[in-house]
């Protein structure tokens, strides 16, 4: 099962429709998980995810949680793709004569495929990490703007200054995914779009290295037979608890290179030279728990993306459909 080798075309398309899917049914709750890490102890605009979706809705409309997802749809195909093909090429040459990998090797065709996938990961993280998180400044300095104009009148001159300055960048147009893109090529040329490529490996890496062993044994206990494939059922529900499991393990990875990424700060919000320097200042100002925040979230929309993804790849609906094509062109 785990050993059958599957064409590169379908192992993309396979990918592709599983990413698709998966994206669609959870951006949302991506939108929250991001913005609940971003936010820090001094300006908390949400209280949990479902305050942060109803703010979002009001302020935004209901396409505002979908903003930053036309960068996610555009990019899951290969790094799906990436990252199921380059665990079945480690798997397939770790094994010894299609002997049962050990978990050692099953952790390191993990690695393997952790690695692999941030070649899109990062700048795929980092334009959707603009997007989603634009709404919260705006709506931060809108509300910054409000109270500004509500203090006493002996400081209305310095207030008035400060609600203008806060007012302004609100009611800015929102940059488009494209227009990031050129402004981080012409300033600082390809390592613009890979700013946060240590976080985001540190957080794939681990995560690949657990999600995979995890599955890959969850799957089995569903097998009747060696040879023959779990039933899709197993399949959905060993991908929902593995990558759930992982998703939660690596979160405090997932808040650093959250808040790296992040190239507007709200008011008041702290700036970072590094991981270490970040890190540091999370633990310092925000306590050990700020590294979970956001960890049900991403566990919400982690379990349910690589369910999808699984069965997908299991039912090998990609196989379905290419073999269609020899007879359509008869």
């Amino acid at each position: 099962m785990a050993d059958k080798q599957i064409s590169l075309p379908a192992k993309l398309i396979n990918g592709g429709i599983a990413g698709l899917i998966g994206v669609t049914c959870v951006f949302p709750i991506d939108l929250a998980k991001t913005r609940l890490q971003n936010q820090q102890n001094g300006q908390r605009m949400y209280t949990s995810m479902s305050d942060c979706l109803l703010k979002t809705i009001r302020s935004e409309g209901y396409f505002g949680m979908y903003r930053g997802a036309a960068v996610n749809l555009t990019l899951v195909t290969p790094e799906k793709a990436i990252k199921l093909a380059a665990n079945d090429f480690f798997r397939h040459h770790l094994s010894k004569d299609g002997k049962k990998l050990t978990l050692l090797r099953e952790m390191l065709a993990g690695c393997g495929a952790g690695t692999c996938q941030v070649i899109v990961t990062t700048p795929m993280e980092m334009l959707k990490i603009q997007l989603q998180d634009a709404g919260r400044i705006a709506a931060q300095k809108k509300l910054m703007a409000a109270q500004a104009q509500l203090s006493p009148s002996s400081s209305s001159s310095s207030s008035s200054a400060a609600a203008a300055g806060a007012a302004e960048p609100a009611v800015e147009s929102r940059p488009t995914a494209t227009q990031l893109t050129r402004e981080l090529l012409r300033s600082k040329g390809i390592a613009g779009l890979y700013k946060g490529l240590g976080a985001t490996l540190l957080r794939d890496v681990p995560f690949s290295i657990v999600y995979f062993p995890l599955f890959a044994n969850l799957n089995k206990l569903g097998q009747k037979d060696p040879n023959t494939k779990a039933p899709f059922y197993v399949s959905f529900l060993s991908g929902c608890v593995a990558g759930s499991t992982a998703a939660v393990a690596v979160n405090p990875c997932d808040v650093v290179k959250t808040r790296l990424q992040s190239l507007q700060r709200g008011v008041n919000e702290d700036t970072y030279s590094g991981i270490l320097d970040c890190t540091k200042k999370i633990w310092q100002r925000e306590g050990p728990t700020a590294f979970l925040k956001g960890a049900y979230c991403r566990a919400l929309v982690i379990a349910p993306l690589f369910g999808i993804a699984q069965v997908v790849y299991f039912l090998g609906i990609a196989e379905l459909l290419l073999d269609l094509l020899p007879q359509r062109r008869a």
